[in-house]
């Protein structure tokens, strides 16, 4: 296979299956993140307040978090043909629900169940990394997440036309029914289109399920306490929704959400256990061995990365709106302006990952995030639009390329569990969400941005100091019980 993409000759194989693909996973972005160029409309539409509106976005993002890791167990175990057209299909007839709840606590019960449809990503990472070498997985997996993510802009790229054109407080309803009865039809069509992988080919599954194979006993430790954001998310959401502040939920419901999560998170600690325990006694060979320290720092910067696009995309056209006081579609076209670098910023994160290395772009890239962020942390309303566009692209576009060098190094840590440390990689770039929208909703939006700037400091630092670049060869299982080598540099 040659080590250059011809990503028009759709007479090869994995070709045919990288469009199929990015395609699922942009019509599960229109479906998910269409919500955000929404907004304004559903907003007046519906008489909702500040506070309403900024909890749907928030809602929008938490179910992903634990739907994340769930879908990279099950892709991993049933193979991502069947997860994609499982997901594009339920989440479009969730999403066709929300269109036509007409209370607030039903749109907001069924926004969180939406979460649901932004896990397709994770599905596509363990496809595209059964059909692509190493040598191309940086690109290939930059187009995939790029082209797919630039769903969030074809959404505010046509939404707020349909919505703007019918005219009538049912316009949001009708153009985003219309866009989950595109994204279910498409769902049947993957499904008649694609295999999980190409043929004679072996889809190597996890000896076991339910949480990831660790090698080491201070990994163990360390994979015990990187679940703890997941669930403290949710916590966070469900203050955000409780007496103290929003309201939406009740003293008892609260605390028995409290307590759930806190059961939930002790029984994740006993499936780890129960599944490596093991290590403390009976030591891995090195042969089988892999490091936990990278899919925590790739967690962390995925957080960051993916994090600040899901907030960010969900709130710009509120911020333009109520900052410079620009009409509603306008603002939908200029917040489109942020997603729509995806179609390139990403597969160049991944491409450059390719060409220099993991870790040397994902500094690059970070210190990019950086730096923009924390310049737009000092925006003043009194600035000219353009020039608050133009720093909000360049910022988009290093925290996209970092999203895409972020998943050139995910299939490169242990192949057969692709699909459970993307599924963990992709939900900590919902726990990011869910901070950023929640410090979104508590501070004035150049104070919001300030906060992305200092948390991509931090993990620029860690990236420096404690990442690895991917080398050598990694062990893979064969069915019969023989060790495959796989390059992966």
């Amino acid at each position: 296979m040659p080590l250059t993409l011809n990503i028009f000759d759709l007479k090869q194989d994995n070709i045919r299956i990288l469009h199929y693909t990015w395609f699922a996973f942009f019509m599960t972005f229109v479906v998910w993140l269409g919500l955000g160029p929404m907004m304004p409309f559903i907003k007046e539409a519906l008489d909702l307040t500040d506070q309403q509106a900024k909890v749907l976005l928030i809602l929008n993002v938490a179910m992903t978090i634990p739907a994340r890791i769930i879908v990279g167990m099950l892709v991993d175990k049933l193979g991502p043909r069947i997860m994609y057209t499982s997901i594009l299909t339920l989440g479009g007839l969730i999403s066709i629900a929300f269109a036509w709840a007409d209370s607030y606590e039903s749109l907001a019960i069924l926004r969180f169940l939406s979460g649901f449809i932004g896990a397709g990503f994770v599905v596509g990472i363990r496809m595209i990394g059964e059909w692509f070498p190493a040598k191309q997985t940086g690109i290939a997996q930059g187009i995939y997440g790029g082209w797919g993510n630039f769903g969030s802009a074809g959404a505010a790229l046509t939404l707020p036309f349909i919505a703007a054109n019918i005219g009538d407080d049912n316009g949001w309803r009708i153009a985003l029914t219309a866009a989950s009865v595109a994204a279910i039809l498409y769902g049947i069509f993957y499904y008649t289109r694609v295999s999980n992988t190409p043929k004679g080919s072996t889809y190597f599954k996890p000896k076991k399920t339910g949480a990831m194979e660790i090698t080491s006993g201070s990994d163990l430790v360390l994979y015990i306490l990187m679940n703890i954001p997941l669930f403290l998310a949710l916590a966070l959401l469900t203050w955000k929704l409780s007496p103290t502040n929003m309201g939406l939920i009740g003293d008892v419901t609260t605390y028995a959400i409290y307590a759930a999560l806190a059961g939930l998170y002790l029984l994740q600690v006993w499936k780890i256990w129960h599944i490596n325990g093991h290590v403390l006694k009976e030591p891995v060979p090195d042969l089988h061995r892999y490091k936990f320290k990278q899919v925590a720092i790739l967690d962390f910067a995925y957080l960051v990365t993916f994090g600040t696009e899901l907030a960010v995309v969900s709130m710009l056209a509120m911020f333009y709106v109520e900052w410079f006081d620009i009409p509603k579609v306008t603002a939908a076209l200029l917040a489109g302006i942020y997603p729509f670098i995806n179609l390139f910023a990403r597969p160049g994160g991944g491409w450059i990952s390719d060409k220099i290395g993991r870790k040397l772009t994902l500094g690059i890239v970070f210190a990019g995030i950086t730096a923009s962020f924390l310049v737009l942390g000092l925006v003043e309303q009194s600035w000219p639009v353009w020039m608050v566009v133009g720093i909000t692209i360049v910022a988009g576009i290093f925290s996209k390329a970092g999203s895409g060098a972020v998943y050139a190094m995910v299939p490169l840590v242990q192949r057969r569990m692709t699909g459970q440390i993307a599924g963990m990689v992709g939900a900590f770039g919902n726990v990011g969400a869910v901070l950023f929208l929640t410090v979104n909703s508590l501070v004035d939006y150049d104070q919001f941005f300030l906060v992305i700037g200092i948390v991509s400091a931090f993990v620029f630092f860690v990236i420096l100091f404690f990442l690895e670049e991917p080398k050598g060869q990694m062990a893979e299982i064969m069915p019969d019980g023989t060790v495959q080598m796989i390059e992966v540099k």
